[in-house]
């Protein structure tokens, strides 16, 4: 089946962009989603304004770039809510080895695209892809399969535990090697408490959760380099024009900030002081901008959307549906792992890492994938209630088919 004749016959079934003639989707949560992305573009403009006018000489290109990305991940969100979550059960073991794939694929000359040293990107006709994005959604919707399948022996066999384990390592071995460290603490976080989610044995876990950290010191401590750069943000003044100056031009945008800000397109650190303003650091700009009112307006917003999504693996779980409980755990943890890295190093409380920001940082593969793990979240809530009230609302063929993918999820 192509992918025309698959959309066909999904359009033809009810979504919540057509159920009984209306929209019917979590409008809370869309709307905080697409407040941050109109943050995120704003934000863009301001602080890529000064690096895109050098660069090309236009204020306005990554601005304009950013938007076409927007578009992309609006049109990829839409066509995910068409797709039943069990098609997501049903092809997560495909879907794990695309993410192995390209992981691997991104590591090879003349594939792989190198920038600052690291090797993150595939790209083609003037765009970029980033496969560490795609990887951990991939891992996420195959975990969450793996634990419905085998519950019982996630819960009381090491096996359980190794297998997911062995394959999360696998992942992060990769991402090491490109190296992308934020992405890999980011997926092995999320695997593990998406282990203790499904009930794993803190008898059979703490052996190799002692394991994993023995392995994070050595790795850390084997060298110097990497000794430096996790410990260098303690004391950044120590070395503000080496190690430390990423943290102390970040740390001096948030106090020029104050409470109110400098005002919109009035920071001083993305002339140039700030390195990667747009990506990785916008928020240092936001805070110097909008000040401490913007910054907690913009972090009390991905407390909601964390939240929310939480709860809507909740819901699932309480309607049995276990497969989509599990993969909305694991997509608001990806979220906030990200957000608390990103603000961590943002504001000195963790190493610098390039993670970017949800919904808010430039790029187009992290845009694309979180607008995807939006829709996979709005069709877990949609088909939670739809379930419950299917007889007053559904057709006897569409009940079946929709219990059938429940059925398959548990």
């Amino acid at each position: 089946m192509n992918i025309i004749s698959y959309l066909r016959e999904k359009l033809a079934l009810p979504s919540p962009w057509r159920h009984n003639g209306r929209v019917d989707i979590d409008f809370p949560m869309l709307v905080a989603c697409v407040l941050l992305m109109g943050i995120g573009l704003v934000m863009i403009a301001s602080a890529s304004s000064a690096v895109a006018y050098t660069n090309t000489g236009n204020t306005f290109h990554y601005f304009g770039r950013h938007m076409i990305y927007i578009c992309v991940a609006l049109a990829a969100g839409w066509i995910t809510l068409l797709i039943p979550i069990s098609e997501w059960q049903r092809y997560s073991g495909w879907l794990l080895l695309i993410a192995f794939a390209v992981l691997i694929l991104v590591l090879i000359p003349g594939i792989g695209r190198e920038v600052n040293g690291s090797r993150r990107w595939i790209g083609f006709s003037g765009l970029n892809v980033q496969p560490s994005e795609l990887a951990k959604l991939f891992m996420v919707i195959f975990l969450a399969g793996f634990l419905v399948r085998r519950k019982q022996e996630v819960k009381q066999r090491l096996r359980g535990l190794v297998k997911p384990l062995f394959l999360a390592l696998m992942m992060a071995g990769l991402l090491i090697k490109e190296p992308d460290y934020g992405a890999a603490v980011v997926m092995m976080g999320s695997v593990v408490v998406m282990l203790y989610l499904a009930g794993v044995s803190l008898v059979l876990s703490l052996p190799l959760l002692g394991l994993l950290l023995l392995g994070l010191y050595y790795f850390v401590g084997f060298e110097a380099y990497h000794m430096a750069r996790f410990t260098s943000f303690t004391d950044p003044w120590g070395d503000q024009y080496g190690s430390g100056y990423q943290l102390t031009q970040a740390l001096i945008a948030f106090g020029r900030g104050e409470w109110v800000g400098l005002g919109l397109g009035n920071s001083i650190q993305k002339q140039f002081f700030l390195p990667e303003a747009h990506t990785d650091f916008v928020f240092s700009v936001l805070a110097e901008e909008l000040g401490m009112i913007g910054a907690l307006t913009t972090l009390a917003l991905f407390v909601f959307v964390s939240v929310r999504a939480l709860w809507i693996g909740v819901w699932a779980e309480r309607a049995k549906q276990y497969y989509a409980a599990y993969v909305a755990y694991g997509l608001a943890l990806l979220w906030i792992a990200q957000v608390v890295i990103n603000l961590g190093v943002n504001i000195g409380l963790l190493p610098t890492k390039g993670l970017t920001l949800p919904f808010i940082s430039y790029g187009g593969s992290s845009l694309v994938v979180c607008c995807v793990s939006l829709a996979i979240l709005l069709r877990i809530e949609w088909e939670r209630r739809t379930l419950l009230l299917s007889d007053k609302t559904m057709t006897k063929a569409q009940i079946a088919r929709m219990a059938k993918g429940v059925r398959d999820a548990r």
